[in-house]
């Protein structure tokens, strides 16, 4: 089973623009990503795929391997899809270029969904994490996620999923990581298929799979880290790096 990690990197982000070549700790952020995800050590390649002339040279400066995408995109998935389209590959990682802190075992536990998935009912895996604070369920930036009782995702939303309408249940709420694994074949479906309105409402790429029928695995981590989308995260970022 060949495995390799994708990492699309987007410079123009609307949120923050420019914020992959943001400075963590002495080198930009979409290096920190890279070399986070090449020391894990689980791939056959790691490949940064950008629109971007300044980050297709920040990594090629320290001898990493990028690919300039191109076509304009609307998501990191179709980014990666364009990429991969002609390479000979089992499973893809889609590691987001503005999450630094992407753990070793988190991406093991990925990779483990597909090795004990004989019989291929599994289409994509993906990270969530536990959150309490609720400001952090409130805020529209924190995609969430809910599943049925073996872990596959039901539906995800910038709203809180479950809405808690009876306080006495003891919900609990996931935050979705945008770190995904992909059979290739789902992954080129993705590609292929038109965006349609759940999608288009909510803005969060993987509500296409379900929307197709497409089955996510959701796994668990405890590794909460840091998603820079805002100036505002970029700060908490460096904190924790230190």
């Amino acid at each position: 089973m060949k495995i390799i990690a994708m990492i699309p990197a987007r410079y123009s982000a609307s949120r923050f623009p420019g914020k992959l070549m943001k400075d963590l700790g002495g080198k930009p952020v979409i290096t920190r990503t890279y070399q986070a995800t090449v020391d894990t050590q689980l791939f056959d390649d790691v490949i940064v795929v950008t629109d971007s002339d300044i980050i297709y040279d920040e990594i090629n400066k320290i001898g990493g391997h990028v690919m300039m995408s191109k076509k304009q995109h609307e998501c990191g998935s179709d980014r990666i899809a364009e990429a991969v389209e002609n390479l000979d590959i089992d499973i893809v990682v889609n590691v987001q270029g503005d999450e630094p802190f992407t753990d070793t075992e988190s991406l093991k536990k990925l990779i483990k969904v597909f090795k004990e998935d004989a019989d291929k009912q599994v289409d994509l895996a993906s990270l969530m994490v536990h959150i309490t604070d609720l400001e952090e369920i409130n805020n529209p930036n924190t995609v969430k996620v809910i599943v049925d009782q073996k872990n596959f995702a039901l539906y995800f939303s910038r709203s809180p999923i479950p809405y808690p309408r009876d306080q006495d249940v003891a919900v609990k709420y996931y935050k979705h990581k945008g770190v995904y694994a992909f059979r290739k074949n789902a992954l080129m479906d993705f590609y292929n298929l038109p965006m349609l309105t759940l999608e288009a409402s909510e803005k969060i790429e993987c509500i296409r799979y379900l929307e197709y029928g497409k089955r996510i695995k959701m796994v668990e981590t405890n590794v909460q880290g840091v998603e820079i989308d805002t100036p505002e995260d970029l700060e908490k970022a460096k904190k924790l790096w230190k």
